[in-house]
């Protein structure tokens, strides 16, 4: 799942990363907003396994972008909102191919083989490969104990990822990897740019610098893959595009100007846990007792990092 955009001057405001320095009620307020993206973020995997029961997997990504793209419109429509600055397209862009089309592809073909369950966990390397994004990106210094929580963490989802796969990865893991990957990319430059304007316009104008190719691509896979209807897809589809698309990116980027990108990408250690819930009570997943104890571990390491100063 992230687009923002200048309102009419560019503004800086002054959001510290650190969210140490910022006060009580900011961060607790940020804290919220990012674990509410969390939320809606933890139901993107089992609505991707409900929207494939009726759509093939490019089918349902372009579409999911595309409707996505048109609620966004309407929005930055509907409150005249500026055309955002030229030296935030190349950002934007970013945010578009990591968080518009490559993780909702990647994922969608990972999942075409892979329970919900496994790929929720593989997912929770997230936090990790978004501090180490942030760090390269925008020099942000985390402290070596928030670091140590990280890879704990990080290799947890590693040795489950393993195990699960039998010693080797297959090609669901390899399509997951790139997932963290792309996101990461896509998750420090809309956070970056959230600090310039408000963060439900970071993507909402990435979701519609897609539109010129997301509506071509969903009328040529439409066109090549069947469409079997039913309740179960058309709920996921709409979930995906418009909670884990738009909404969950909306609170989910303003919780990160507020606290800071390093802090609110652990929260996310968290959605590896409510997936498993989400796939046992929305798909009637059975789970391995490997896949409760590694998202039980990763959300010891939430407490660390959330302890830990940036």
């Amino acid at each position: 799942m992230r687009a923002q955009s200048s309102a009419t001057t560019p503004v800086t405001i002054a959001v510290d990363t650190q969210p140490g320095t910022a006060s009580a009620s900011a961060t607790a307020s940020g804290t919220l907003l990012a674990a509410l993206g969390v939320v809606a973020f933890s139901l993107t995997f089992p609505a991707t396994a409900w929207g494939l029961e009726g759509f093939g997997p490019w089918s349902l990504v372009a579409v999911r972008s595309a409707l996505a793209a048109l609620i966004a419109g309407a929005c930055l429509l509907a409150l005249r909102v500026p055309v955002p600055a030229r030296r935030h397209w190349a950002g934007l862009a970013v945010v578009a191919a990591g968080v518009v089309v490559g993780f909702p592809l990647l994922t969608t073909l990972a999942l075409r083989t892979s329970t919900t369950s496994h790929a929720a966990v593989v997912v929770g390397l997230l936090p990790l490969t978004t501090a180490l994004c942030s760090a390269l990106r925008m020099g942000t210094r985390p402290s070596r104990t928030f670091w140590t929580a990280a890879l704990v963490g990080a290799a947890a989802v590693l040795a489950f990822t393993v195990q699960q796969s039998g010693g080797a990865l297959t090609s669901a893991d390899l399509y997951l990897f790139g997932a963290l990957l792309v996101c990461a990319a896509g998750y420090t430059e809309g956070g970056r740019l959230a600090r310039a304007m408000p963060g439900w316009q970071v993507i909402g104008w990435a979701l519609v610098l897609c539109l010129p190719f997301s509506v071509p691509a969903a009328a040529v896979a439409l066109s090549y893959e069947p469409v079997q209807l039913s309740a179960h897809s058309m709920l996921g589809l709409l979930w995906v595009a418009a909670g884990s698309q738009f909404l969950g990116l909306v609170v989910w980027y303003r919780g990160m100007a507020m606290i800071g990108i390093p802090k609110a990408s652990q929260l996310q250690l968290a959605q590896p846990l409510l997936t498993l819930v989400w796939s046992v009570l929305l798909l009637s997943e059975h789970l391995t007792v490997a896949a409760p104890l590694t998202a039980a571990a990763v959300l010891v390491c939430i407490a660390v990092t959330q302890r830990a100063r940036g």
